[in-house]
């Protein structure tokens, strides 16, 4: 656990632990929830992961909290910021993507998929170490859309370390949700430390455990990618 008060929890998710029961069976975070609280008005989750990213994953523990929450990420206000290790790196050090994104469904299953008439989707992104063969990025989803931050790494031809849907699939996705802050009153914020699969390629490319955040460069400022 990351952060809890009266209101929410923000666990710490492990990767390949589905959020919600799939149709297989299988343990899934919805089971720990009564652990947190057994009452007719929660606990209930405020938003989703993917079931192979770890990370910050925010928990309401009442209904009024959750819809304060829910609004925050509809409204654009939640700060969420991922970690990804991507090959190969990217010939700039940051950049902006703003390409709308929407769901593509074919025999092979589902997919998101660039689309004009999608919803919007954007994702600041800067480069904090890379090697000949990978890059460290750190994400900042301005907005909220399934498998956002994959499918921008994609496009920017830097796919996500072990992506099997947008990228080569080759070992565990290298996807970290790695911080959430929710202007609420009080606040809710939590930072995760890098799951023990991505750590090598990370130590790699400059990590050291205990690193904080580094503070952002303005948006304006950042250079614009290939896919602005």
């Amino acid at each position: 656990m990351l952060f809890r008060d009266r209101h929410f929890v923000v666990l710490d998710k492990p990767a390949g632990l589905p959020v919600h029961p799939g149709p297989r069976g299988g343990p899934s975070i919805e089971d720990c929830l009564p652990q947190l609280g057994r009452r007719r008005d929660g606990p209930w989750l405020a938003h989703r992961l993917d079931a192979d990213t770890a990370g910050c994953l925010v928990v309401a523990l009442r209904k009024t909290p959750l819809i304060q929450a829910q609004a925050c990420f509809a409204e654009g206000r939640a700060e969420k910021t991922y970690w990804a290790v991507v090959a190969p790196p990217p010939a700039q050090d940051g950049g902006l993507i703003d390409r709308p994104l929407a769901k593509q469904t074919g025999r092979d299953g589902w997919r998101m998929r660039a689309d004009p008439t999608g919803q919007p989707a954007r994702t600041a992104w800067r480069v904090l170490g890379r090697n000949a063969r990978h890059a460290w990025l750190e994400l900042r989803l301005l907005t909220g859309r399934t498998h956002q931050a994959r499918v921008h790494c994609a496009l920017l031809g830097n796919p996500v370390l072990g992506d099997p849907v947008y990228g080569a699939g080759d070992g565990r996705l290298h996807l970290l949700a790695r911080s959430i802050a929710l202007p609420l009153q009080p606040p809710v914020a939590a930072v995760a430390e890098p799951p023990a699969h991505m750590l090598e390629a990370l130590r790699e490319l400059g990590f050291e455990e205990g690193q904080g955040l580094c503070p952002w460069t303005p948006l304006g400022l950042l250079a614009p990618g290939p896919d602005s």
